[in-house]
């Protein structure tokens, strides 16, 4: 927990730059030149607060078309409870920024970023940004919230995934206070690897789907972010007037698979309610000589969908998570919605995290 006293820190050194307590700087990563020799950095926005706390890394983007997760940064940067921070709050909206200008999941060499770690200074373009972003930042921080949406043409609901073995994520997965959390397991070359391996708690944020806004995956966002960082004491203890909601674990999930090829007429939306056997989809042709069902295996909830309704065979359709409590699951989703759309009211925008307002 952070000292409430007020005596002065210490400046916050990063990036060959010094932050004095209660400044913010904007700065730049170096990480490459474009094909015109035009130079390319990713720009890190250091906020640090006047007071002891700890130091949390929040990144977006690490797949270039994911684009919830920069405009999550953008107004927790404004937010102005940060005037009170407690510790120091590192934002990178654009990890990857060569899939960003090309709006594309990948690097220009076709490797996915968050597969490139720990990287390495002479290796590969992402093995080389990897490195940057591991000894540049994910070394100066304690705690790291990593933003994401489902791939192209496939939406996720507002969930959470991390490595539940450790209680520290534990932790700060219900603190976020996303509808559903997913135990995942770390994945060799990650991002999240890299931080299991130098001990940093990590839980990443899925919402929502690739080259698109969600205002509900956004404002969850932004009050998830800010209810770790109260769980974390970044901000001065104070009553709350509003309870995050409590999230629900998924025991397990799988993805419902198209038996053949055609077009899908979708029967189940996003969050949906469903049991064992439901029919989840039609697989059709366009000449009405084929009418094959989708139905899901399990009981549970379904978490992600694809959108796009021409399907191949063996495609991903649907991502249904098992609950203990279906009814349970349901009513969760329900209350983070509508907590969310009471969020989109303008008045209610700048507000810190127990729903409070601040003047700008």
């Amino acid at each position: 927990m952070p000292n409430t006293g007020k005596a002065k820190r210490l400046p916050f050194e990063i990036l060959d730059a010094t932050v004095a307590p209660g400044t913010r700087a904007m700065l730049q990563m170096d990480i490459g030149k474009l094909y015109t020799n035009t130079p390319l950095s990713i720009g890190v926005e250091v906020i640090h607060g006047k007071y002891e706390g700890p130091v949390l890394l929040v990144t977006a983007a690490i797949h270039g078309d994911e684009l919830n997760g920069i405009e999550v940064c953008r107004r927790l940067a404004k937010l102005p409870a940060l005037n009170r921070l407690h510790g120091t709050l590192i934002l990178v909206p654009v990890v990857n920024a060569f899939g960003f200008i090309q709006q594309i999941r990948y690097l220009p060499d076709r490797r996915d970023l968050n597969r490139c770690f720990p990287g390495s200074e002479k290796g590969s373009l992402g093995s080389r940004i990897a490195y940057l972003i591991r000894t540049q930042l994910l070394e100066q921080c304690t705690h790291v919230v990593d933003l994401h949406t489902g791939a192209i043409h496939r939406s996720n609901l507002p969930q959470i995934r991390a490595n539940l073995e450790s209680e520290a994520n534990v932790e700060m997965a219900q603190a976020f206070g996303a509808p559903v959390v997913m135990h995942s397991s770390v994945l060799d070359g990650s991002f999240r690897d890299a931080a299991d391996k130098l001990g940093k708690p990590f839980i990443l944020y899925e919402a929502g789907q690739a080259l698109r806004f969600d205002e509900p995956s956004i404002n969850g966002g932004v009050k998830g972010v800010l209810g770790v960082m109260s769980h974390l004491g970044m901000f001065k203890s104070r009553k709350r007037t509003k309870k995050n909601i409590e999230p629900i674990l998924a025991t397990s999930s799988q993805w419902v698979r198209a038996g053949h090829d055609g077009m899908m007429v979708a029967n189940a939306e996003l969050g949906a309610r469903v049991k064992k056997d439901d029919v989840l989809a039609l697989i059709v042709d366009p000449y009405g000589t084929l009418e094959l069902e989708v139905r899901s295996p399990v009981n549970g909830i379904v978490i992600g969908r694809n959108n796009i309704p021409v399907v191949n065979e063996g495609e991903a359709l649907f991502h249904v998570a098992k609950f203990e409590t279906v009814k349970d699951a349901v009513k969760t989703v329900e209350k983070f919605h509508e907590q969310m759309e009471d969020l989109n009211d303008p008045e209610l925008r700048h507000i810190d995290p127990w729903g409070e307002r601040y003047d700008n």
